[in-house]
């Protein structure tokens, strides 16, 4: 029950602390999880985080779905899940009832822009970190560029470019033979 817990706790202070969707947690994330418990790798990190991305829905709770599933089994995902979950859930709430009044009030509009610069800091910081661990290969470098070019200056649906890229993976490991470089 403890553990079950921790995985509450630890995904509702990550849930809590989260602004600006799934880049931004994955600093929080790669603390609490990797560094602080020790519950999982970071290369486990990053591959709980493509799943979640790849997967419909939220990237933010199918992350954490899918630790608390490895961690602890399906009841460590529900709960894993719950913790991402309520934070929002509590402050869209609170949110909700004060709106009108908040909104329009220069301290929280000055507030919001604060947060924006910190979200594009941590998405730059994200990008680089995820850069560092999978960019190891230059075939990996042009797939990286490829996907990016077409994401930026196509209207290709971003889930067909990830397909793409996974084909463009397996096509690689099979003409190279199955060996890891």
């Amino acid at each position: 029950m403890k553990e079950l817990w921790d995985l509450y706790a630890a995904f509702f202070r990550i849930g809590i602390l989260t602004f600006g969707g799934g880049l931004t947690m994955l600093p929080l994330l790669k603390y609490e999880l990797v560094e602080k418990r020790e519950w999982i790798t970071e290369e486990k990190l990053l591959d709980c985080y493509a799943v979640g991305q790849c997967t419909p829905g939220i990237i933010a709770v199918n992350t954490a779905t899918y630790v608390g599933y490895l961690k602890k089994g399906i009841s460590g995902g529900i709960v894993a899940t719950l913790g991402m979950a309520s934070p929002s859930v509590l402050i869209i709430t609170v949110v909700a009832v004060f709106l009108q009044a908040l909104i329009t009030q220069p301290i929280v509009q000055h507030a919001l822009m604060g947060i924006r610069g910190a979200v594009c800091a941590l998405m730059i910081n994200t990008v680089y970190t995820l850069a560092k661990k999978s960019l190891v290969r230059p075939v990996w470098v042009v797939l990286c560029g490829a996907a990016f070019v077409l994401a930026l200056f196509t209207e290709i649906p971003t889930v067909l470019i990830i397909v793409l890229a996974a084909l463009a993976g397996i096509l690689v490991d099979r003409v190279e033979g199955g060996t890891e470089k």
